[in-house]
């Protein structure tokens, strides 16, 4: 049985393999419309989202598969004190496998030690969202034709931007791949990933403030919100909140064929006026979201592709 915990759970090869099914889904989805007949997903969601959610439960209704599960701890028993290891203990009897989504860092792996069924993370706190990556690569390699030999810009929050530390794990694995990390020094990119994650494999780097100034230079700009849940002190946010806002002037210095990824929600850190740019990819980032998710969920409940 597999659980998907971190990216690093996923070797180069599966990641690949993972890739190239929810390439085949989204070519035709019909084809998977009822490989997972009979299966059922648990939804364990004990912080509010709307795409991570709902795209996990619309990837399994695609399939032919059904749904359970709640959308906030204060509609389950860990309002009454239960724990994680129970609460997945007492899912494992009624579903086939689990997403599950926790404000505390680590919760997840906490259930797939205790769990029957396989478990997906669905993010944990600031930690790591894989199946956003897995999106995130998807989008990429769909659009972009390739996720090898690019520059990728990471902008706004990037110490609690778990999406940011998801995508930084996946991406070192892919030849030649560059990064801009865009950030006020309050919210820079924590020393442990550039230490353990960077660093360890040699990629090429730099930190800087000015979104204007690397522009030019960027295949893929990945825009993160200022996440206001992240903060101990609301004046903190109230004063980091704006430090980024992609507009139509700035986006006049990218490249023709630079693509906008944002994992969503958006607040005010992308104008609505860049949302009619041929560049910008976040809508279409949702629904490769439910194709990633899709093949995610055959592969790790060993559902063979349809002929």
């Amino acid at each position: 049985m597999r659980h998907l915990i971190s990216p690093e759970d996923l070797s180069f090869e599966e990641l690949n393999t993972l890739l190239d099914l929810a390439n085949d889904i989204a070519h035709d989805p019909k084809k998977y419309s009822n490989c997972c007949h009979g299966k059922k997903i648990a939804t364990l969601f004990y912080e509010p989202s709307t795409r991570t959610r709902l795209s996990f439960e619309a990837a399994m209704l695609n399939m032919g598969g059904s749904v359970l599960g709640f959308s906030s701890a204060d509609s389950s028993s860990a309002s009454k004190g239960e724990s994680v290891a129970d609460t997945i203990r007492v899912v494992s009897c009624y579903a086939d496998i689990c997403a599950m989504r926790h404000p505390k860092e680590g919760a997840p792996y906490v259930a797939s030690i205790n769990s029957r069924i396989p478990v997906i993370n669905a993010g944990d706190g600031g930690h790591n969202h894989p199946t956003q990556t897995l999106t995130d690569l998807l989008t990429i390699k769909s659009l972009h034709g390739s996720l090898e030999n690019i520059t990728i810009g990471c902008c706004g929050d990037l110490k609690f931007g778990r999406t940011v530390h998801s995508l930084i794990h996946a991406m070192v694995q892919f030849p030649n791949v560059k990064f801009v990390f865009i950030a006020p020094d309050e919210l820079k990119i924590p020393t442990y990933l550039k230490e353990e994650v960077l660093d360890p494999h040699g990629i090429e780097y730099k930190e800087v403030k000015s979104l204007e100034d690397v522009m030019p230079e960027l295949d893929v700009l990945y825009m993160t919100r200022v996440q206001k849940e992240r903060f101990f002190n609301e004046e903190d946010y109230i004063r980091l909140k704006d430090s980024y806002i992609l507009d139509t002037e700035k986006m006049k210095l990218a490249k023709e064929d630079m693509l906008v990824l944002h994992p969503l929600p958006r607040v005010n850190e992308i104008s609505v006026e860049v949302d009619n740019d041929p560049r910008a990819a976040y809508f279409k980032q949702v629904q490769f979201g439910v194709y990633a998710r899709m093949a995610l969920i055959m592969t790790l409940l060993g559902v063979e592709k349809p002929e």
